[in-house]
């Protein structure tokens, strides 16, 4: 069974820089499409950027121009620049667009000054 493991998250000001790790137990990103989630207390999860098999990239309207993803071997990357409060959430990571893989436990991101 496929695990996904996020790190990188932590408490940062308005402005600033977070770079996210997704570690996938097997090669599975020439399989799937993989996509970066969040999910904000409150709130629905939302898939806010994603990465083809072939690697084209798409985002959400809420984050483009600011993140980037990336993948390289078994790891998914999410850069986030100029992070804004209302980028705080649990970030995921899972397949795209339908999350259909066991989840992890997410890594926290808040931003605040």
């Amino acid at each position: 069974q496929v695990q996904l493991v996020e790190s990188g998250g932590g408490l940062v000001q308005p402005g600033g820089s977070l770079r996210l790790s997704c570690v996938a137990s097997g090669n599975i990103y020439s399989i799937y499409a993989m996509g970066w989630y969040r999910q904000a207390p409150g709130k629905q999860r939302e898939l806010v950027a994603w990465i083809t098999s072939g690697g084209r990239t798409n985002y959400a309207d809420s984050v483009k121009g600011r993140f980037t993803i990336s993948r390289a071997k078994n790891t998914l990357y999410l850069q986030m620049n100029s992070l804004k409060p209302e980028d705080t959430a649990v970030y995921y990571c899972n397949a795209a667009p339908w999350g259909s893989l066991p989840w992890g436990q997410g890594t926290q991101v808040t931003v605040s000054s």
